[in-house]
């Protein structure tokens, strides 16, 4: 009974949209986490001194802070992105598909 409502569910073409909609907006999101990681990483050890530069005459915090903070809330944002989506659309499109699918 189960493989039979499983096989039904995978069939669904709501089903196979969500997923698809699901998967390309992980990757989306997995790329910009990526770049910006990824990039800084790149900055750091081929450009110290970019990020070791004062923001303005006489400070003593360098560029480098604002933006590893600035990457630490980038994840937070893409984070909540997916939350968001996921609670917005995802779910109730998962719902509709279950309830279609058991019923009948």
């Amino acid at each position: 009974m189960a493989s039979e409502l499983t096989r039904r569910i995978q069939q669904n073409p709501q089903y196979q949209q969500l997923i698809k909609g699901r998967n390309a907006l992980g990757w989306w999101l997995t790329i910009v986490t990526c770049v910006a990681y990824y990039g800084f990483i790149l900055i750091i050890a081929f450009d110290k001194e970019l990020f070791a530069a004062p923001i303005a005459a006489g400070m003593t915090t360098t560029w480098g802070i604002p933006t590893g903070f600035g990457i630490i809330v980038l994840t937070i944002v893409v984070v909540a992105i997916y939350v968001f989506k996921a609670n917005r659309d995802y779910d109730r499109i998962i719902k509709e598909v279950l309830d279609k699918e058991v019923q009948s």
